[in-house]
Order: structure tokens, then C-alpha cells, then sequence
């Protein structure tokens, strides 16, 4: 299989890209590097650009012979998106729009879209699957509501079929570390708890009255490469996931409920020095968090996840002297 991966050459797209390597299917890349990195695409078929660009988009599709779309190109970053909702809607959704034209006009047919669990709401006991209620919280997190929409409508009028992959919070990177995190500061938790820990700085734990079992955030905290496994599945299988609705939506996550203080627990473990913290008020856009209920993903993709969060961290360190030798920092 040929799979074109939109922002592919950024932290989740090219580790998706590197499984469906390792899986045996070709890759093509679009991306604008304005969060990516060139480095990451070294090896594999790149063209640089925007996806609302339709010129690029008609000269990809039309020189490379795609079977499926993995969309991962977005903004992410949810005080960002309450900041500047503008850009967050014209880039999420707006360019999304103009990648369907290009699809459409050039008959492909499968859309893998990287979603997210941040659409969902709260429950009770924080646990959610597909058919629990969405209350996106940002909007950042009603970009991706939207769009799923979007898909869910065109799929329902014309040959277009879309899995959407609800996932949870990625963390670690590559095990084999082709690619990893690439920005220097992540705003994620645990970005900021390598922060802290490299500098010496205190790690705010961002919102303490939170209705958990400690006060702090919950949240699914996902192997990023269990979750570039769970593309890999989903392109694998997409077509009998496909046959009975053009739409699926697919929560991938590990099932276990994590807060941001067990987290900076076990990162304390990992590197065996205690970080300076202080409790901190929530940030614009944050909300309580939830975790998955897996069987969909396990049903229909074969798929579990199978690393923990103490890989993740172990990874994730790993990946720092790479990062340096490989970004210069």
C-alpha cells in the first residue's frame, strides 16, 4: 500500500510513517516544516508545502499512485488554540476541506484521520468509549469534532471512507529513535517534566482540584508507537472496517486512567531524582481528562496496546541525546 501522511514529518506523523515502513507499505510525506522536521524525512518520498495548497495537492496526487491518506497535519496546542481560535479553525478545518477536494478529484477513496479523545466529555467515572457524549472543551478539541462531522457527511454522499482514530495523550517516541519529539520545549506534561528535570526548574502541576482520586489531571497517556501501530492497523484492515458504515470512529488508547502526579511519580522513578514541583491553577483550555474503553479498537483492528507508561519515559529519554546529534539541541 502507497500512504500519503499529511504533516508527516512532525512528532506523531513521522512515527506513523516509520511503522508503516517497518510494515512494508510506501510512504509519501507532505508537510510545510513549520513544525516538522526535514531530518525526519530524510529517507522518504517529501514534498514541502501547505494542504490548502491545491496545486500541491493535484501535483502529489497526481504524480504518486495513493491508496490511503493518513491526515495528521494540525495545530495542536489548546492554549494556543484559545488564544487564537481563527487560525486554529481555518487551519484544522478550513485546509482539511481543500485536502477532500483533492481527494475527490482524484478518486481516493481511504482517509485515516488522527483524531481526538479531547472531544469527549467527562464521565463519571472518567472512562469513555465511541458512544459516550462529546463536550470538546477548546477549540482546538472542536476543530476535531467538526471535522469529523465534515467526514462523516461527505462520506455518507460519495466512494470517500474515513476511520477516525480517537486517541488519547501520545508520549515516548520511536524505539528505534528515527524520530521523536522536535520541539525543544513541548508544552505536554511530560515534555515539561524533561524540562524541568534537565534545567532544574520547578514542574507546575496545572490544576490540584480536579474531582480525581489526587486532585491532579487524568489522563490515557499512549506509547506514541503503539499508536503509530494502531495506524498501521487501521490501514491494514480499513476496508472491512469500512464495509458495514463509510465512517468509523475508534478510540485508541491503553484503558488505564494515569494522573499527572502518578506520572511525575514514575518519572521520578525512572531518572531516580525527585523534581522541585508547586501546584498551579489550570491552564486556558485544560479540562479534567478521561480514559478509554478499549474493545472497539481491540474488535475491529486486532489492536492493544502493548508498552507502558515507564517505556514511554525510558524512550523518551533515550530520544534526548539523539535529538541533539540529529537537531542540534
Amino acid at each position: 500500500m502507497r500512504v500519503l501522511i499529511t504533516g508527516g514529518a512532525g512528532y506523531i506523523g513521522s512515527t506513523v510513517a516509520s511503522a508503516c515502513l517497518d510494515a512494508g507499505h510506501e510512504v509519501v510525506v507532505i508537510d510545510d516544516l513549520s513544525a516538522g522536521r526535514a531530518e525526519f524525512v530524510r529517507d522518504r518520498v517529501f514534498y514541502r508545502g501547505d494542504i490548502g495548497d491545491e496545486e500541491l495537492l493535484d501535483r502529489v496526487l497526481g504524480e504518486q499512485a495513493i491508496d490511503a491518506v493518513v491526515h495528521c497535519a494540525a495545530r495542536i496546542v489548546v492554549p494556543d488554540s484559545v488564544a487564537h481560535p481563527l487560525e486554529y479553525y481555518g487551519n484544522n478545518v478550513g485546509k482539511t476541506l481543500t485536502l477532500l477536494g483533492a481527494l475527490d478529484r482524484h478518486h481516493v477513496t481511504r482517509l485515516l484521520f488522527s483524531s481526538s479523545a479531547s472531544i469527549y466529555g467527562p464521565d463519571d467515572d472518567f472512562q469513555v468509549d465511541e458512544d459516550s457524549p462529546v463536550q470538546p472543551g477548546s477549540p482546538y478539541a472542536r476543530t476535531k469534532l467538526m471535522t469529523e462531522m465534515i467526514l462523516a457527511d461527505v462520506a455518507a454522499a460519495c466512494d470517500l471512507r474515513v476511520i477516525s482514530l480517537r486517541y488519547f495523550n501520545p508520549i515516548g517516541t520511536d524505539p528505534r529513535l528515527r524520530t521523536g519529539q522536535q520541539i525543544e520545549r513541548p508544552t505536554h506534561v511530560l515534555g515539561r517534566l524533561i524540562e524541568a528535570w534537565q534545567t532544574g526548574s520547578t514542574f507546575t502541576v496545572t490544576g490540584m482540584d480536579w474531582p480525581t482520586r489526587d486532585g491532579s489531571g487524568i489522563r490515557d497517556f499512549i506509547h506514541v508507537w503503539d499508536l503509530a501501530r494502531a495506524h498501521v492497523a487501521a490501514l491494514e484492515r480499513f476496508d472491512a472496517v469500512t464495509s458495514v458504515t463509510p465512517h468509523q470512529a475508534i478510540n485508541i488508547g491503553t484503558g488505564r486512567g494515569v494522573t499527572v502526579r502518578e506520572l511525575l511519580a514514575a518519572f521520578e522513578e525512572a531518572t531516580g531524582e525527585p523534581l522541585r514541583t508547586v501546584d498551579g491553577p489550570p491552564r486556558p483550555g485544560d479540562v479534567c481528562g478521561v480514559y478509554t474503553r478499549s474493545a472497539k479498537a481491540e474488535r475491529l483492528l486486532g489492536w492493544t496496546a502493548a508498552l507502558s507508561e515507564a517505556d514511554a519515559i525510558r524512550d523518551a529519554l533515550a530520544w534526548l541525546p539523539r535529538r541533539k546529534e540529529l537537531l542540534g539541541y
